[in-house]
């Protein structure tokens, strides 16, 4: 397994290809240093005795070592630590953890592939599972390109009047495929190793094309990453934790990018598309969401008990009826994941899969609850946090001697720690990162409504009025 000096040394050997503003950065850069700081807690964490019974795990193919991101889950057990994992992983690092897309789209990789080849005798599973043996030995990181950028949502892909809308392939070679289009908000696609391209929805016939599944090193020419980058306002004297870390998500472009055959997954199947799709973002990754998003729950609500206590009002009724609703949250959420994954099955090529309703409840109650758990936040802390002066406004003489004296809260309380407090918060309720946050926490791995989709098609409501039915005493 790496560590994360030798992660980012990887990195620093890429291929420039990372825009930011107009400008052709080295994956190093000092705006995507903080994005940086997050994914290195994957491999640094490795050693640590909190975390290495959770980060630590097997291979399935060979029996060594390796980091649970690179993981194929092989049963329930597997998919409980690996959301322990992210939970308590996602504590240190205020937000996402940003590893586990890529291994969820390996797990999802691994079934369809499997599923395509019974289907159609293709040779795409054995493709893949030598793939996953160098990504596993190499301890790869990779950002999951779903999210295409669609255009006229009305329309199916071959109907968009630019075809490039949705990542299609434009040339078939013996020895592989060339590929052009674009995906978007793909969360630390800067930062990655690979891409890993699976499709973003169910495709029809006429959408082979568009039914297309690859990866590649993530400097491969004709890949351009147009990045947008959120981060923690800098700190000069009040140095935290969270004033070190921050996003980076991209268009990723792809401009006739050829994909040797070895590393192509899926081209042409449309009935599979949609099941990948499903799969790569409707069960592991929402699976992974049942980690995550209780973490941040856990973060607002420790955010506003602080706050509370600072003011003085912990003991308020308001403030106890509103960690009680946030502490609901967060344990609802993650308890779908324990029940999705205690309630999963073996899937005949050896992967486990959650309980497919189990993700996208958990999945969809967190999303619906993102902005009223910051209007709580926002509710108990005041507005501070959207007018708190600059950091050097509290280190000038001048003003520092005011502002230590009027920040002042409840008494015994240091005015730095009430400082450093409402500093967070602003970062939490009113920064750039924290716009993203929110965002991210309602249409990150699928809005709500892609959530109550799945469900929709997959509930047995059938079963339902049958019961009624019997106790009603009707007799079709």
């Amino acid at each position: 397994m790496r560590t994360s000096e030798e992660y980012l040394a990887a990195l620093r050997r890429m291929k420039k290809n990372v825009y930011i503003d107009g400008k052709l950065v080295e994956r190093d850069d000092p705006l995507l240093r903080p994005s940086l700081n997050i994914l290195s807690k994957s491999f640094d964490l490795v050693e640590d005795p909190r975390f290495k019974d959770l980060l630590v795990t097997r291979s399935h193919l060979d029996g060594r070592p390796i980091n649970r991101f690179t993981h194929i889950n092989q049963s329930a057990e597997d998919l409980l630590k690996k959301q322990e994992l992210i939970r308590k992983a996602c504590h240190l690092t205020g937000g996402c953890i940003q590893r586990c897309m890529g291994c969820d789209a390996i797990n999802a990789l691994s079934v369809i592939t499997y599923e395509t080849d019974k289907a159609h005798g293709t040779d795409y599973h054995r493709r893949f599972t030598e793939y996953l043996k160098y990504f596993q030995k190499e301890d790869l990181t990779a950002a999951m390109a779903q999210t295409d950028v669609k255009g006229d949502r009305s329309l199916r892909p071959h109907q968009q009047k630019d075809p490039d809308l949705y990542v299609r392939v434009v040339e078939r070679r013996s020895d592989g495929i060339v590929v052009r289009g674009a995906k978007n908000h793909i969360t630390m696609a800067a930062n990655a190793d690979e891409i890993i391209c699976v499709p973003t929805r169910a495709m029809g016939e006429e959408d082979g094309d568009w039914a297309v599944a690859f990866s590649l090193p993530a400097d491969t020419e004709g890949v351009k990453l147009i990045t947008h980058v959120a981060n923690a306002r800098p700190r000069e004297y009040l140095k935290a934790p969270m004033g070190e870390l921050g996003a980076a998500d991209s268009f990723v472009i792809f401009d006739d990018v050829f994909v040797p055959e070895e590393r192509v997954f899926m081209c042409g199947e449309w009935e599979f598309a949609g099941l990948l799709a499903h799969a790569s973002g409707g069960l592991f990754h929402r699976h992974s969401y049942c980690g995550c998003k209780p973490a941040l729950t856990d973060l607002v609500m420790g955010s506003v008990a602080l706050t509370a206590d600072y003011q003085g009002i912990a003991n308020k009724p308001h403030v106890r009826s509103r960690l009680a609703e946030l502490a609901c949250v967060a344990e609802l959420v993650y308890a779908a994941g324990i029940a999705a994954a205690v309630t999963g099955e073996k899937h005949p090529s050896g992967t486990f899969l959650p309980n497919m309703i189990y993700v996208n409840m958990g999945r969809r109650h967190a999303g619906l609850n993102v902005y009223k758990e910051l209007e709580i936040l926002t509710e108990i802390a005041g507005g501070l946090p959207a007018t708190l002066p600059f950091e050097g406004d509290f280190l000038n003489p001048e003003t520092g001697k005011y502002l230590e004296k009027y920040i002042m809260r409840r008494a015994g309380v240091p005015a730095e720690n009430i400082h450093r407090c409402f500093r967070m918060l602003s970062d939490m309720l009113a920064s750039s990162l924290g716009g993203v946050m929110a965002i991210a926490g309602v249409h990150g791995g699928g809005s709500p409504i892609m959530e109550e989709i799945l469900i929709l098609l997959t509930y047995d409501f059938d079963s339902k009025k049958e019961l009624v039915k019997y106790l009603a005493g009707i007799k079709d």
